[in-house]
């Protein structure tokens, strides 16, 4: 399919008007059930933390490109639906020499776009709004015409291909079966009626001390970023999205857990994130692990409380006030509980469910596209 296209260099400037967008600052505003999509610097969700109410100032236009500019990582998304901002993202809104514009078209030109601003990761400065102006793309052509038909096929082709993959992974892992229980649904309709309690967090967790045991140990020469047959242990660190996982490194150098959260202590918008990592991981910096008290694990329960410890003390954090254990450990979490204790059997079901519900949502989707 590749073999006999023709490519041509363009600027991004020359496809695109950039601009930096009018911002909001994410702690000042007011969220809402429902209202305008505001777009942050975060990875999931479309970069969208929340809706809010109209501004006394028009929201960004729909089907325009997002890109954060500082951060430890940069995201590129495309909004489909006006948005508002937070500090320091672009948009770019096509011209009109991009004569055919949609999802597919936008997401060819988002994994050039994606591709730049990931070269500035892991610095908190970013790019200049001139560098992503000048940045040169090369892009199929037909007849000196930029050929948005064959941009548009490939990436139909590439996305049905992955359909295909999350069809058989269903099929083969049995996930395809998404009945919910008795028991599963009537947690489901009886949430309001749920029991709570407040916890110290010391009371629940204690906090793991795993080591690098690696002395002369380099992080150019000793971890990947892929994980292979000698970088094969899972390094925990200030990452957002990929279960915080961005590194590997050898098991042989590092002290490792499993069934366990980790908590990020560092970072200007990962402090305070908290995923479960049910299988093996270490600790490469920025993070550190909990275990769960005189408690049998499962993934389930681990998900229940990643996310109710997250919501405990995610606001309580940042980047001048780190998510260190010496303060963590005084905070207080709310969980659902049976005669004053921890219900894990209720989170159990609580977790199943929704996953259950998730997939019934992805198989949906899968049908839809065949």
């Amino acid at each position: 399919m590749l073999d006999d296209v023709e490519w041509g260099e363009y600027q991004l400037k020359d496809l695109f008007s950039i601009v930096g967008t009018k911002s909001l600052d994410s702690n000042a505003v007011n969220f809402r059930k429902s209202g305008i999509n505001f777009v942050g610097r975060t990875f999931s969700d479309n970069g969208i933390q929340g809706k809010i109410e109209k501004q006394s100032f028009e929201p960004n236009e729909p089907f325009t490109i997002t890109a954060t500019v500082i951060g430890n990582y940069k995201y590129v998304k495309f909004q489909t639906q006006p948005y508002y901002c937070s500090q320091n993202i672009n948009k770019l809104s096509p011209k009109e020499v991009v004569s055919k514009w949609n999802k597919n078209t936008a997401y060819f030109f988002i994994s050039y776009i994606q591709k730049f601003v990931s070269t500035f990761d892991g610095q908190q400065g970013g790019y200049k709004l001139e560098d992503i102006k000048n940045h040169k793309i090369q892009l199929p052509v037909r007849n000196g015409e930029i050929d948005f038909n064959f941009m548009e096929k490939l990436i139909g082709v590439l996305e049905q291909g992955y359909m295909q993959k999350i069809n058989t992974y269903l099929r083969d892992t049995g996930l395809n079966d998404y009945t919910l229980t008795d028991k599963e649904r009537e947690i489901l309709e009886h949430f309001e009626d749920w029991q709570w309690g407040e916890f110290k967090i010391s009371s629940l967790f204690e906090k793991l001390s795993p080591k690098n045991k690696n002395k002369k140990f380099d992080k150019k020469d000793d971890t990947s970023m892929v994980q292979t047959t000698e970088f094969n242990l899972p390094l925990v660190n200030a990452k957002v999205g990929d279960n915080g996982i961005m590194f590997y490194g050898r098991e042989g150098d590092f002290d490792s857990a499993e069934m366990v959260l980790d908590v990020i202590s560092n970072g200007a918008i990962a402090t305070g994130r908290v995923y479960a990592q049910p299988h093996k991981v270490g600790v490469l910096w920025d993070a550190y692990l909990l275990k769960v008290k005189e408690q049998m694990m499962t993934k389930q329960k681990l998900l229940c409380l990643a996310t109710c410890l997250e919501k405990s003390i995610k606001l309580k954090f940042g980047w001048d006030n780190k998510a260190v254990w010496t303060k963590v450990q005084y905070e207080k979490i709310l969980l659902p509980i049976n005669n004053g204790q921890p219900d894990y059997v209720l989170m159990q079901t609580l977790i199943s469910a929704i996953q259950k519900l998730v997939i019934r949502d992805v198989v949906s989707y899968v049908v839809k596209t065949e």
